[in-house]
């Protein structure tokens, strides 16, 4: 064992002892180079059986699959050093306690805490089943997720994944954790199903307290505890099917509907089926019309027509429901036409909201029919950057509460289709605009939500930045106000968000608050009629002290310790 105190490759001060297994012990560390701290896991070559070996194999394959990962829930590995006696893997040190220990102290968890962590940890496997070869884990449960303070969560321990190879009829080695492993993992090849299989029983036991390695029969979870949703019970059931086929075959999938447990109730599908019902009636009705000629083919298509138009300008709707129910009425008849859903985002601008009821109601539709679209188009796009818009500016929690890294997480992918499409003609006029979201959201998701060194968020990405958004500051002035002062509003949130960490990379104060002072003068001066408009000035006027201030006093503060 590695002494307390000693140093590792000439860097690595070991501080102390934190977590140990079978032929593995876990030292907290202090780069002397960096001044941070790692994880370092000492792994001793020893032994001559066959667990021995496995063992050591499988640690080694945990280091080398884990470096060639980026993934905010997935702990980085930064130095492999081998000695010929020992392995030392450095990795990421995670604060926080595992889900287990929390289980133990607290008992079992609120459906809205777990269903956040499930949606983090079906976005952590989603990416590692996207690798080429597909990255299979296979060892999913409470002990094994960490939850930090800030409440993300990471995932620790690959000692068992492996790379998916479709020829394999079996795994060579049986691992895993009884009770979560799915039974195919004992007998046959593990997929992508079989995390998910591993997710469902790990959400069971999160909610339930019912350790499923306790020999306890397999309930549902309203069968333990019936304040829980009927929805959540279906998305764990189906998760756990025995027959990989019956589970959710991707974590696509699993992810929409723990977005939206409601639609998936039995009481939504009673719903849907009348529905269906209601439109064959309907095609059954445009079959005779067709068949009888091609004229009243014509005036039907001139009555949806007409429809449409009237139902995305209800002239008579003052109430946001009945603008709603109108606009989905028209994009029952056009799912593939934009008009509808802009019509949508702006009723929901015009109240000055767009919180998680606005945000289901919206993305359900959305996500149902964005496959009919014509991506070519500057109309998509338009939608797309709308969209990104309202996340950035509007989108809050169900308490009223919103976070800034929130917003740019849920806006981050509609400026980033954008970003990626290049057949979006030349005519799509907001293209500069999008285009400076996508690097402010792209800069905040590379640099600070995955939890990147300050060397890493460094002074030369904050300048490129800088330098984006200042040209695109020039290009802005001739955008219609409610444009001008929603980028106005970014920036500042930008960088009253980012000032601590602009401090530690040695930016200038005074690039900072000449760039809010421009911002803020620019505000100031338009003149703007629409609410909206109104709102987001005044927001900007009543912020700016504030912000400064604070941006002031965070410099003040680093130059004291000093």
């Amino acid at each position: 064992m590695a002494e307390i105190g000693s140093v590792i490759d000439g860097k690595y001060e070991i501080l102390r002892e934190i977590g140990h297994g079978g032929m593995s012990v876990v030292y907290l560390a202090m780069d002397t180079h960096l001044n941070k701290q790692w994880a370092v896991k000492e792994i001793k070559k020893k032994g001559s059986g066959k667990n021995d070996e496995i063992i050591v194999n499988s640690l080694l394959a945990e280091a080398n699959l884990m470096k060639r990962l980026d993934h905010a829930a997935l702990p980085r590995i930064v130095d492999i050093i081998d000695n010929g006696v020992t392995i030392y893997v450095v990795m990421d040190y995670i604060e926080g306690e595992s889900l287990d220990k929390i289980l133990n102290e607290y008992g079992a968890q609120p459906e809205e805490l777990v269903i956040g962590w499930a949606m983090q940890l079906c976005d952590a496997l989603a990416y590692l089943h996207a690798q080429k070869p597909p990255i299979i884990y296979r060892d999913m449960k409470p002990a094994n997720i960490m939850l930090k303070p800030e409440g993300n969560i990471k995932i620790i321990d690959f000692g068992i994944a492996r790379e998916y190879k479709e020829q394999s009829l079996a795994d060579t080695t049986v691992l895993g954790t009884k009770g979560y492993a799915p039974p195919e993992q004992y007998s046959g090849q593990t997929d992508a199903r079989s995390d998910i299989f591993a997710l469902g029983m790990t959400m069971h036991h999160l909610l339930t307290g019912i350790d499923p390695r306790s020999g306890e029969a397999y309930a549902p979870v309203r069968m333990w505890n019936p304040e829980l949703s009927e929805g959540i019970e279906l998305i764990i059931d189906k998760c756990v099917e025995p027959a990989p086929e019956n589970r959710y075959q991707n974590c696509s999938d699993l992810l929409y509907d723990l977005e939206h447990p409601d639609l998936i109730t039995r009481g939504y599908k009673k719903r849907q089926k009348r529905k269906v019902a209601a439109f064959m009636a309907a095609a059954g009705m445009t079959v005779v019309l067709f068949l009888a000629g091609a004229v009243c083919t014509t005036i039907a298509k001139n009555i949806n027509n007409s429809n449409y138009e009237i139902l995305v300008s209800p002239s008579t709707a003052t109430a946001l429901n009945e603008k709603i129910d109108s606009y989905k009425r028209a994009i029952a008849i056009y799912p593939e036409r934009t008009d509808a859903y802009m019509c949508m985002l702006e009723a929901y601008e015009d109240e000055g909201r767009f919180g998680k009821e606005e945000n289901d109601e919206f993305l359900a539709l959305y996500n149902a029919n964005k496959d009919t679209f014509d991506h070519t188009t500057s109309e998509v796009a338009e939608l797309n950057y709308k969209i990104g818009m309202m996340y950035f500016n509007y989108y809050t929690e169900e308490d009223g509460s919103y976070s800034f890294s929130t917003r740019v997480q849920k806006a981050y992918s509609f400026f980033a289709e954008n970003h990626n499409n290049a057949e979006i003609p030349q005519d799509f006029e907001d293209m500069n605009l999008s285009e400076c979201y996508y690097q402010i959201c792209s800069f905040y998701k590379n640099y600070i939500l995955n939890g990147a060194t300050v060397e890493e968020a460094s002074r030369d990405n904050y300048e490129n930045l800088f330098s984006t958004i200042e040209n695109t500051l020039a290009d802005v002035q001739s955008a219609g106000a409610y444009n001008q002062l929603s980028l106005y509003n970014g920036i500042f949130m930008l960088l009253y968000d980012q000032r601590s960490s602009m401090v530690q990379v040695k930016v200038e104060q005074n690039e900072i608050t000449d760039l809010m002072d421009n911002v803020y003068d620019d505000a100031k001066n338009l003149t703007v009629q629409k609410e909206q408009s109104q709102k987001l000035q005044q927001e900007i006027m009543e912020h700016y002290d504030t912000y400064r201030q604070a941006i002031i006093r965070a410099y003040t503060n680093a130059e004291e310790r000093e």
